[in-house]
């Protein structure tokens, strides 16, 4: 008798997340120098005696999942690889050392290619202050795969989660949302435009705003300097790559409170608003649900407002509620809506 297969489970039903909860369920730490595991934007590790803890995050891009070589430069997308870590590493109010880097590479490209895109990670090298010190390189029967890891640096008494979150604390923001979305429905929008007709060249004119954040973001690393400056530790920091939404439901979340955003409050770059109302998309969502901003979002003591409140690169969005209060977005009109996180997520069907 043939055995009864048991009922299979798709990915796409659970998401991205879900399937990071549902892989961590089954993780035991077993190490006394790991002090987090999964579930933040880095792991943390801890030599005993040492004054500083050591924190590690991989990133993977895929093509045709992550970016699209019609239109991205190689050498804007090893810039981009290692900013996205390098990023992840800000989120921990931590700094950037070193990176590894792992490629995998079909046969269509060439060394030539190859140095293209090491130039890009090489110039994010030395704009970050981090080191190459290894990685991997393999074929790929599927286009190019990039994966690295970050590893950086804090005080043990500096590292910040993305659980630590109060009620009353004041929910901050860097730079301005959406514009990287908006970036990408350019270029999606001339790489079509081409596909009919390849005699037309790509109208990018007057975008390059725009088209920066999408094609090479930065890594706020120097938002993580000044918040020392002013003598600022967040008590909850992640940084914004799925967008707004999912973002601070991750911090509302692991710290069991609720939060009020206000939309008046949101920043939104001029270029990334006209943009949007000419694609007939809301710039709100966009800023809420784009991702790719690498923005920062994090969660200050009600007390270092003054300290901050000058600051031109950091906006004030909102406001941690107790968790029975859900997590809310009050519109310009004052009607309330239930934050829901509709941003990117590989693994759901598109």
């Amino acid at each position: 008798m043939f055995e009864e297969k048991s009922a299979r489970t798709e990915l796409s039903s659970i998401g991205e997340f879900g399937l990071i909860n549902h892989i961590s369920k089954s993780v035991k730490l077993t190490n006394a120098t790991t002090v987090k595991g999964i579930g933040d934007d880095a792991a943390v590790i801890s030599e005993s005696g040492n004054e500083t803890n050591t924190v590690v995050t991989t990133d993977m891009l895929v093509e045709g999942v992550h970016f699209d070589l019609s239109y991205v430069p190689l050498k804007h997308l090893g810039y981009k690889a290692v900013a996205v870590n390098v990023s992840d590493v800000c989120a921990m109010n931590a700094e950037a050392k070193q990176i590894t880097v792992s490629v995998a590479l079909s046969n269509r490209f060439s060394i030539e290619a190859v140095e293209e895109l090491y130039s890009g990670i090489l110039l994010a090298c030395e704009r970050y202050g981090v080191d190459l010190v290894g990685g991997d390189t393999t074929s790929s029967l599927s286009g190019l795969i990039i994966s690295i890891t970050a590893v950086g640096i804090t005080n043990k008494a500096d590292v910040v989660y993305r659980s630590g979150a109060r009620e009353k604390n004041l929910i901050c923001v860097t730079g301005d949302l959406g514009a990287a979305y908006m970036g990408l429905q350019i270029l999606e929008r001339e790489k079509t435009i081409f596909k009919d007709n390849p005699n037309v060249q790509p109208d990018l004119a007057g975008n390059d705003y725009i088209l920066e954040r999408q094609l090479k973001p930065e890594a706020r690393i120097e938002v993580i300097k000044k918040l020392k400056e002013f003598g600022i530790k967040p008590t909850a920091m992640i940084d914004v790559s799925d967008g707004l939404a999912s973002e601070i439901l991750h911090i509302c979340t692991q710290s069991n409170v609720g939060c009020e955003l206000y939309e008046d409050k949101l920043p939104i770059d001029l270029m990334t608003n006209e943009r949007a109302h000419e694609f007939k998309l809301d710039p709100t969502t966009c800023a809420l649900n784009g991702g790719e901003d690498y923005e920062l979002l994090f969660t200050i003591d009600i007390a270092d407002f003054e300290k901050i409140k000058n600051y031109a690169d950091v906006t004030v969005i909102g406001h941690i509620t107790e968790v029975g209060k859900g997590m809310l977005l009050v519109t310009r009109s004052g009607t309330v809506h239930e934050i829901t996180a509709q941003g990117w997520d590989a693994l759901l069907k598109k």
